[in-house]
C-alpha cells in the first residue's frame, strides 16, 4: 500500500516548501533558501558553493507531471556536458544510471564514492516510512544528486531531470521533493480486438515511463481474438498475435521503467475467441440459442479451461497485479436471468441453496478465478459490473473495483462500493475511454477535458465522490479500446492518446489544482517531449 503523505504535503506554501513524507535527503539545503534566501549566504558544508550574489532565485523544474515541491536557491543550476559522469551509490541502481547516462550523453562510471565537478549521483537512502516512489533531487555546487528510498523513486527523479534538460537545457538550482498522490497510474490497451506490434507497445512503455506511469494493462482475450501465444491451448490463438518471447521483452522493458504489466483474460463474458475453438462450452438460453461471448459457468469444463489459461500466463506476467474482467456477462443483461437461463438457475440453487440466483453463480465464478490467480501471489481487480448488490454470495473483499461505468442494469453508485470499504481504481468511461471509431455514443477523450474537469474522485460521470473516500481510490487508468479496430492505425492512436495521457498522469500525480492553464500545459508537453 502507498504511504500517504500528510494532507499538508499537497500544499506548496508561498516560500516554495510543502510539508510531507518526502524522501529523505542527506543535504536538504539551507533554511534561508526556502524562505527566499539571503544573497551572499552559501549553505554550510558545501564543497563548491554557488555564487549566490550573481543569480536570482531559481524556478521549479517544468515537467509533466509537475513536481510537487521545489526549494529555490541561487546558483547557475546544472547542465550535462562532455566528461560529466553518472555515478551510483548502490549497484541496484545500475539500470537507472546507464539509462539516464545514455539519454543525457554522459559517461556511466558505476559505483563510486568520490565527487567530481558535474557529477549526477543516484543514491538509495532507505528512508523508513517514506513513499518508495518519492525522491529528492538536489542541484547544488555544480552537481546533481537524486536520492530515494527505493529504485522507483530514483528512476522518477531521473525522469524529472531528463524532461527539464530536454525542455530548458539546465536543471535549476535547489531541491525538488516529489512523490505521487496515487499509487496506481496506468494505461490499458485492448490488443484483443486490434493487433498492435511489439515495437509499438514498447514505444508506449518508454513513453509511459518518462511520464511516471507505473502500469500497462493488456486486455488480450475477447470475442474477436486471443492475441498471445499459448502452450496449453494453442487452438484459441489468432493468426496475428504476440509471441511469448515478444511479451517477455515488453514485460522486461516495462520492469526496467518500474511499470507493472497487468494482464486481463476477461471471463465469464468476452470469451468468444476461446469459445470459437470450444463451442460446446458456449452458454445457451432457454430457447437453445448461443449467447455471444458467454461461457457456460455451470459446466465444470468451463472453469477448467479458463484456469489453465490463467495458470499459464501467471508465469509470463510476474507482476503483482491481475485483472479478472467479470464485466458484461450476457446472462445478466436480461430482465429475468433465471427464466432466460434455467440451466444456470438450477446450478445456482444446487451450489448455493434454494434461493440462489444467477448473480450468485456468477459471483462464485469470480471468486473461484480469484482463488486461482491469488495462489500466484497477485493483487486482483475486476470491473464494477461484476459485483452485485443484495446477492447471497459476496465477491471476495480483496478484489479491487475497476470502476468504468454506471450504465449497466442495476447500476450502483461508486459510493456504494466505497462505503463497503472496497478499494477502487478509476477507469471512468466518460473521461478515460478512448474507443476506436466512437461507437455507442463514445467520443474520443481530450486532454483538455481531463485536465480541467477530471480528478481521481470523479469515478462516474463528472461528479466527484466525497473526499472521505479519497484514500480508497488507489489511482486510475486511461483505457484504449478497439471496438472498431480499423478506424485508426497505430500512429493515429499514438497521436490521439498523447495529450490525454499527459493530462491523466498530472491529475494522478498531484492532487492540487494545476498551476498552468491548458494552453500552457500543452505547450510544455511540446517542450519536454
Amino acid at each position: 500500500m502507498l504511504v500517504v503523505a500528510l494532507a499538508a504535503s499537497s500544499v506548496i506554501v508561498a516560500s516554495g516548501v510543502g510539508v510531507g513524507l518526502w524522501a529523505a535527503s542527506d543535504d536538504d539545503g539551507p533554511a534561508a533558501s526556502r524562505s527566499g534566501g539571503t544573497a551572499g549566504s552559501p549553505p554550510s558544508g558545501e564543497s563548491e558553493p554557488s555564487p549566490t550574489r550573481s543569480y536570482p532565485l531559481s524556478q521549479a523544474p517544468r515537467t509533466i507531471p509537475a513536481v510537487r515541491d521545489h526549494s529555490a536557491e541561487r546558483g547557475p543550476g546544472w547542465r550535462p556536458e562532455r566528461g560529466h559522469r553518472v555515478v551510483v551509490g548502490d549497484p541496484a541502481l545500475a539500470d537507472e544510471g546507464r539509462l539516464v547516462a545514455g539519454e543525457l550523453g554522459l559517461a556511466y562510471a558505476g559505483e563510486k564514492n568520490d565527487e567530481r565537478a558535474g557529477d549526477l549521483r543516484l543514491e538509495l537512502n532507505k528512508g523508513k516510512g517514506a513513499n518508495p516512489e518519492s525522491y529528492t533531487m538536489t542541484v547544488r555546487g555544480g552537481r546533481v544528486t537524486v536520492s530515494a528510498p527505493a529504485e522507483a523513486g530514483v528512476f522518477y527523479g531521473t525522469r524529472t531531470l531528463k524532461q527539464q534538460i530536454h525542455g530548458a537545457g539546465t536543471a535549476p538550482e535547489g531541491v525538488v521533493r516529489d512523490e505521487p498522490a496515487k499509487q496506481r497510474r496506468g494505461m490499458m490497451l485492448d490488443i484483443a480486438r486490434k493487433h498492435f506490434t511489439a515495437d509499438w507497445i514498447e514505444d508506449r512503455v518508454r513513453e509511459l515511463g518518462d511520464l511516471k506511469f507505473n502500469e500497462l494493462g493488456l486486455h488480450f482475450s475477447d470475442d474477436q481474438s486471443f492475441r498471445i501465444e499459448s502452450d496449453s491451448h494453442p487452438e484459441v490463438v489468432a493468426d496475428q498475435h504476440l509471441t511469448k518471447a515478444q511479451v517477455k521483452r515488453i514485460v522486461d522493458l516495462a520492469a526496467s521503467r518500474h511499470i507493472t504489466v497487468v494482464p486481463e483474460i476477461d471471463s465469464p463474458g468476452h470469451l468468444g475467441a476461446v469459445l470459437a475453438a470450444h463451442p460446446g462450452l458456449q452458454l445457451r438460453n432457454a430457447g437453445g440459442g448461443a449467447v455471444r461471448g458467454a461461457i457456460d459457468i455451470s459446466d465444470p469444463e468451463s472453469a477448467e479451461i479458463v484456469d489453465e489459461l490463467l495458470n499459464e500466463y501467471a508465469g509470463l506476467f510476474p507482476g503483482s497485479q491481475w485483472h479478472l474482467g467479470a464485466d458484461e456477462y450476457q446472462a445478466l443483461v436480461v430482465p429475468d436471468p433465471e427464466a432466460s437461463f434455467p440451466g444456470l438457475a438450477a446450478a445456482a440453487r444446487k451450489e448455493h441453496g434454494s434461493g440462489a440466483t444467477v448473480e450468485d453463480l456468477a459471483t462464485s465464478w469470480l471468486n473461484d478465478r480469484a482463488d486461482t490467480v491469488r495462489a500466484h501471489g497477485r493483487t486482483l481487480r475486476a470491473w464494477n459490473d461484476g459485483f452485485f448488490e443484495g446477492s447471497s454470495v459476496r465477491a471476495a473483499k480483496d478484489i479491487q473495483i475497476a470502476y468504468w461505468t454506471g450504465k449497466e442494469i442495476g447500476a450502483r453508485q461508486p459510493a456504494d462500493y466505497l462505503s463497503e470499504g472496497r478499494e477502487v481504481l478509476n477507469y471512468n468511461d466518460e473521461f478515460l475511454y478512448y474507443v476506436l471509431g466512437e461507437p455507442n455514443d463514445f467520443v474520443y477523450p481530450t486532454g483538455e477535458r481531463i485536465y480541467e474537469q477530471w480528478t481521481p474522485r470523479v469515478l462516474r460521470g463528472a461528479t466527484a465522490v466525497p473526499s472521505r473516500y479519497d484514500g480508497q481510490i488507489l489511482g486510475g487508468s486511461f483505457a484504449i479500446w478497439c471496438d472498431l479496430s480499423g478506424s485508426q492505425n497505430e500512429d493515429q492512436v499514438a497521436a490521439g492518446i498523447r495529450m490525454p495521457l499527459r493530462a491523466t498522469v498530472q491529475k494522478l500525480w498531484d492532487p492540487a489544482e494545476p498551476a498552468l492553464s491548458w494552453t500552457e500545459f500543452r505547450s510544455l508537453a511540446d517542450e519536454v517531449d
